[in-house]
């Protein structure tokens, strides 16, 4: 199941993100893809905002992960971006997927075979155009993540 949403600012791009972190189980993942650029911090604060979370949000460029554990779940946030060429095979990602709290993963695709197969695939564009403009496709893989965007989309219609 995929759902293709625009928004025009960063608010807008956060108050999503905010209402898929209010859907989120334990154990739940979101992988994040998109340029250098296109709003995948932007969107973690806001999802970190939908759990609870008032801590700042800073990309885990250099960390690779942090954590944030005073919301109603914990977040682990990742940037797997330095992983490209050596992989994550020997970081424990597992003992994260598994965990209480919900994982937020900036560049999963260059570690695909640590992930889980069931998670939600979100891939940020901005606008060439208007550069505070995005189109955020949510695709959804297994059927926690399916209702998750089921709740996502009635609510959007309201």
């Amino acid at each position: 199941m995929t759902m293709v949403v625009k928004t025009h600012n960063e608010t807008e791009t956060k108050a999503l993100a905010a209402k898929i972190a209010e859907k989120m189980s334990p154990g739940m993942t979101i992988l994040l893809e998109g340029e250098l650029g296109a709003g995948k911090t932007t969107f973690t604060k806001g999802f970190a905002k939908g759990l609870g979370i008032s801590r700042v949000i800073k990309s885990p460029t250099y960390t690779l992960i942090r954590e944030y554990t005073q919301g109603r779940l914990p977040l682990y946030h990742m940037d797997l971006y330095r992983l490209e060429d050596t992989g994550a095979e020997e970081m424990g990602l597992e003992e994260y997927f598994d965990s209480e709290g919900v994982c937020v993963v900036e560049w999963g695709s260059m570690v695909e075979d640590e992930l889980p197969q069931e998670h939600l695939l979100i891939t940020i564009e901005s606008s060439l155009a208007d550069l505070e403009e995005r189109t955020i496709q949510l695709t959804a893989k297994g059927t926690h993540y399916e209702q998750l965007l089921e709740g996502v989309k009635d609510e959007r219609r309201d």
